[in-house]
This record gives C-alpha cells, structure tokens and sequence, in this order.
C-alpha cells in the first residue's frame, strides 16, 4: 500500500459476512481492512473496547469504522474528510443519532457508529475505558450545538445507546466533534451521508436481514446497482474474534439475573 495511507485503516464489526464480501469491494482502497466479528453478540462499546485492545501499537493515526451495511459510492472522500479533520483538529466525525436520520430520533449530540472517522493516534494517548465508562450520564444544557438547522426529531435526554458514553467522554476532554449531515433514500430505509454537499456513502441498515430476507435483500441489491464496481486493491481483511466474549457474557447476565432474584426474595 503506498506509503501515505500506511497510517490509515478501515475496521468492520460485523455480524454478516456476506454482505461484507459485497460491500467491502467498495471501500477506500490501499488501506489495510480490519474485521471484529460480530457473530458472538459483540458489538456497540464492547467492539470499541475490543478494537482499541485489538489495534494499540500499530502505528495507526487515523482509524474509519464502518459497518458491513455500509455502502460506498466515492470512497475517495474519505482522504479529503481526514484532511480537514487534521487542518481544523476534529477527533471524529459522523452523523448524529438523533434529527437526521429520520428513524434515529435519539440523542444529537453523539453520533451513530455505523461510520465515522477517528483520529486514532490522538484517541490512543488518552484512552481511559474505566473514565469512559464513568461517563453515561447526562447533564441539562452541557452542550451548546447549534440544532436550529436539524429538521428530525430528537431527544436531549437519551442514553438509548451503551456506546453513547464513549462519544460524552470525548466531548467532555474538549474534542471536537465533526458532524456530517444525511438525507433518506426513496426507500424511506436507507439514507445517503454527504461530505460538502455530495453523497459518498449510503448506510443500508439491517445487515442482518441481508440474505435472510427477500424485501430487505431487494432493497440492499438496488444500492449495490447505483454503484459501477471495480475490483478493491484494498487487502484481505485481518479477522479478529474473542472466542471467550459470549460465555463470559452469558455468565454476567445470569450473576445479574441471580442477584435480582435474591433481591426480591429479600425484600
């Protein structure tokens, strides 16, 4: 890969290979791809934990997460959105959860993490997932982001997302945060994400029914037809998989369901 993406690398949690065989042909090209897999349930603030363990000492400065669901039309503009991001020192971009996406009616001031873009040497030198942890928590009138121009609906008062504390911990060190605007495709589904007022990429949503259901796979195949696809020079993706993150899980729920059982029957 040439020397001057060397530092840049795309990472996919995902939980349907299939449709990451298709649309990771689109992606940008001469950066290494990273896969966390998903099949085990991990996703949301745990794939985030697991990325930042998986990929610490790799030299990385700018890191892009994007879903399996995730198509590019112009993956190019993902070099042009780093750029301005180091010239105007943003630490990530993506678009809000809440009055955009007309079906994310939650919090605005955090983004979703179907795709953003992560100054990744910055986030490595501070990382504190103890103190991230600590920052699921909202406080009336913290942020003052100019929402006048948002048109959805949102909520101010949302914590709908785990990972949400993640994107409050940055903003709380002061990080600035670029958001990217969306607009929804004919299918009322999909929703198109621009850079400069151009669409780059389309977000599909449900990766998980692709294949497995004949209206949602339709729906997916038609944004695959809007593209011309040549052949990725981008490499084979490295696959990372915590073998022991579904057992432990399945032990820490049913500790939980133990002690709300023993609760009850104490009162």
């Amino acid at each position: 890969m040439p020397e001057g993406n060397s530092n840049i690398a795309i990472v996919s949690t995902v939980i349907n290979f299939d449709l990451y065989a298709k649309s990771s042909a689109f992606f940008p090209q001469d950066i290494q791809k990273y896969v966390i897999d998903g099949r085990n349930g991990m996703y949301g603030i745990e794939s985030i934990f697991y990325i930042m363990k998986k990929l610490k000492n790799k030299n990385l400065e700018w890191l892009i997460m994007a879903d399996e669901d995730v198509i590019f039309q112009d993956a190019t503009v993902v070099f042009d959105i780093i750029n301005h991001m180091k010239i105007e020192n943003y630490t990530v971009c993506g678009v809000r959860d809440g009055g955009v996406i007309k079906h994310r009616v939650f919090n605005p001031f955090v983004i979703n993490t179907f795709f953003s873009i992560i100054n990744f040497k910055e986030l490595e030198i501070m990382w504190d997932k103890k103190e991230i942890i600590k920052n699921n928590y909202l406080i009336n009138n913290e942020f003052n982001d100019n929402l006048t121009n948002i048109m959805g609906q949102y909520d101010l008062k949302s914590l709908f997302e785990p990972y949400y504390c993640f994107y409050l911990w940055l903003r709380r060190k002061n990080k600035k945060i670029l958001f990217l605007n969306a607009e929804m495709n004919e299918d009322e589904i999909t929703n198109s994400v621009l850079y400069k007022g151009k669409v780059f990429l389309y977000h599909t949503w449900f990766a998980r029914a692709y294949e497995n259901n004949e209206q949602h796979t339709s729906r997916i195949n038609n944004i695959f037809n809007l593209l011309n696809f040549e052949e990725s020079k981008t490499s084979d993706p490295i696959i990372f998989k915590d073998k022991k993150f579904f057992l432990i899980k399945k032990i820490e729920k049913n500790y939980k369901r133990i002690i709300r059982r023993i609760y009850k029957s104490n009162k």
